[in-house]
């Protein structure tokens, strides 16, 4: 057995010998440990020596080593080819993007060339080039003045002469107007939504003006921001955002120097037209974050965020013309408090990561589920001014505060974040939740699953900025924790939350 130990030892040596070599000279190092000269050497200065077990044993140690062989092999296979995987789709990814933005930006000046065109063929045949553009009583729009450079507004502003907010008598609490909106998507539409969503929906409308619906794309996003304009009699105006979008200029307009006119979106048609009544107006940005939402949403997140509403201000022109429509001054125009916006969100290779920037001024709602038709009695669409939806919102939160036990379990909750996963929230988060909870639970719902709702889109979703390998063996105890001290499966959004995380690994 001495024979074989003296054996064993020189013949692996050589293996690792050659490994360590290895970091010390890269193909020097290879080159030894597949010299198979050597391992030659090595047998036949010893088979002589070895009786019928070792001779076993010299088999077992060959195949010992050809087996480590074979798996470092392996393991270099499997790593160049994931990493040859993930730089090709990588480069598919930005050149496809880069495609579409280069599309899109020739487009955009293809556009901005036809309105010189027009704009020369104008001055020379004095005629109007968009003689199609007609005013909502179906006037023709008056596109010629020079001296008009926002015409489409202008003949807002005409149509709007004789106009006078309706005033409806309301009486509907929001446990009601959640059940009618309910059951007017399922008779009026055929769009199913269960009370897990809408219960959301309407807390997050009373949070703040922008709302984020995400989920698996084919769940309903889209459609239940239609329905909700459906239902309040004014059909939500549809802002397809684009790859190219870059500042607020795609998405409200710009000047154009050379025509002298101002180039008007549906999007500020809509804000300009919300601020004559006291309607529900919604505007749905489609797939917002096919660019970057910081980017071209970012003045409105600022002045949306403005405690007042008489600093809620948008700056579209440096100076005021004399013939700017009414509601602009000096260039600037004023955002309604009755206009909310719906964002819907895909989370897939063709789009952007919404930052956390945009997460805290909105209120995410995850829509993942298809609910399947149910029968519902008959409702039709309502009258409701916007003053008195927000009415609803604050009759909620004065008579459904959120109990001491809640805002202790919040507290409890955000120590333990902060102890565990080194993340907190500040007073922002803390104010909508104040207002988000007491509409949740007027809606119908109750007090632990808002709290629970809330903290797992607006403060566990931070967990998706720190690395799932580092906080791995956290996520098991953390979901011990809320089981322990809330129930078990009480905070199941939570709960939910963090276990799609853990698979994520």
């Amino acid at each position: 057995m001495n024979t074989f130990l003296r054996f064993f030892y020189e013949f692996i040596s050589i293996f690792f010998d050659g490994l360590f070599n290895a970091f010390k000279g890269l193909f020097g190092g290879i080159g030894q440990m597949f010299d198979l000269g050597e391992y030659g050497k090595i047998i036949d200065s010893y088979k002589n020596s070895f009786n019928g077990g070792e001779k076993v044993f010299v088999f077992l140690a060959i195949a010992f080593l050809v087996i480590i062989v074979i798996i470092i092999a392996l393991l270099i296979w499997l790593f160049v080819k994931k990493m040859l995987r993930k730089i090709n789709n990588n480069l598919t990814k930005d050149e496809l993007l880069n495609e579409i933005g280069n599309l899109n930006d020739q487009v955009k000046k293809l556009m901005k060339e036809k309105d010189e065109i027009m704009a020369m063929k104008v001055s020379q045949l004095g005629v109007n080039p968009e003689e199609e553009e007609t005013t909502e009583n179906g006037e023709a729009v008056d596109e010629g003045d020079p001296s008009i450079r926002f015409p489409k507004l202008t003949a807002i502003d005409e149509a709007m002469v004789d106009f006078h907010p309706r005033v409806y008598e309301n009486n509907m609490t929001l446990a009601e107007l959640i059940e009618n909106f309910r059951c007017f998507a399922a008779t009026q539409l055929h769009l199913y939504y269960d009370y897990v969503i809408l219960r959301p929906f309407f807390a997050g409308l009373a949070c703040g003006k922008l709302i984020i619906l995400q989920g698996i794309s084919g769940t309903g996003k889209t459609s239940l921001a239609y329905a909700w304009g459906k239902f309040v009699k004014m059909d939500s105006c549809v802002a397809s955002v684009e790859p190219s979008w870059k500042d607020k200029s795609d998405f409200l307009g710009y000047f154009n120097e050379f025509t002298k006119k101002f180039n008007e979106t549906k999007a500020l048609g809509e804000i300009y037209r919300a601020s004559f009544d006291d309607d529900v107006h919604t505007i749905i940005l489609d797939e917002m974050n096919l660019a970057r939402v910081e980017y071209y949403f970012a003045d409105l997140l600022s002045i949306l965020e403005m405690p007042s509403r008489d600093e809620w201000v948008i700056d579209l022109t440096p100076s005021g013309w004399p013939n700017d429509p009414d509601k602009l001054e000096n260039g600037k125009l004023r955002l309604p408090g009755n206009l909310w916006y719906i964002g819907t969100i895909n989370n897939d290779d063709s789009t952007f990561m919404v930052t956390d920037k945009v997460y805290d001024r909105a209120m995410p709602i995850d829509i993942n589920i298809k609910v399947p038709p149910f029968k519902c009695r008959e409702q039709e669409a309502v009258d409701i001014n916007a003053s008195y939806l927000e009415s609803l919102f604050a009759e909620a939160i004065d008579k459904y505060k959120v109990s001491d036990k809640g805002l202790k379990s919040v507290e409890e909750i955000d120590d333990y974040v902060i102890e565990h996963f080194r993340i907190a929230f500040g007073n922002r988060i803390m104010k909508q939740l104040n207002t988000f909870v007491p509409v949740y639970v007027a809606c119908g719902g109750k007090e632990i699953e808002a709290i629970d709702y809330f903290i797992a889109k607006k403060i566990l979703r931070k967990f998706d900025q720190l690395s799932v390998a580092l906080i791995r063996d956290e996520i098991d105890p953390f979901i011990n924790y809320l089981n322990k001290n809330y129930g078990k499966g009480v905070m199941k959004e939570c709960i939910y939350y963090l276990q799609t995380l853990k698979k994520s690994i």
